[in-house]
């Protein structure tokens, strides 16, 4: 278990250790070291998800490590409440950032093992907060950076903590 503590509320999360043991080992990691800390919700889609876990409040990339091996593999479906890598095109590619699903959301399931057909790796799912989710997800957007979904309010992860 882990629980994001943001300015609108915490979010508990269940990690799915057993489904995709490299990426709970990653997000542990991130977690234990306080990378988390200070970092924003930075694309906020409504009816579609929130993605945190890269940019600090100035709206810098922090630098991540190494990037871990895709477990879409695992076939758990991108459901309203999971939790999944963001990566970018390549397939292996994701580092520290993530997403929550506000909607069934089965087109980012895995498919076939192509570059097209990969999908985006669950690896745990909200247990309690899904109404913080949901106010993130409220909030006014802007273009800001490279990004066009970015909440004018910041939504900051003030910390992530084990249990």
């Amino acid at each position: 278990m882990v629980t994001l503590k943001t300015n609108f509320g915490d979010i508990k999360l269940e990690l799915f250790d057993k489904d995709a043991p490299e990426t709970v080992k990653n997000f542990l990691e991130y977690v234990r070291s306080g990378f988390y800390a200070g970092t924003l919700f930075h694309r906020v889609i409504p009816g579609f998800m929130i993605q945190g876990g890269g940019f600090d409040r100035d709206f810098n990339q922090k630098p991540a490590r190494k990037a871990i091996r895709n477990e879409a593999v695992n076939q758990i479906s991108n459901r309203r409440g999971t939790i999944a890598m963001a990566r970018t095109a390549v397939v292996d590619s994701a580092t520290s950032q993530f997403f929550i699903n506000l909607v069934d959301n089965d087109f980012l399931d895995f498919k076939a093992p192509t570059p097209q057909g990969y999908g985006y790796c669950v690896f745990g799912k909200v247990v309690e907060g899904m109404e913080t989710a949901d106010k993130i997800a409220a909030l006014e957007t802007a273009s800001r950076g490279y990004f066009d979904d970015v909440p004018v309010e910041d939504a900051v992860i003030l910390e992530a903590v084990e249990g």
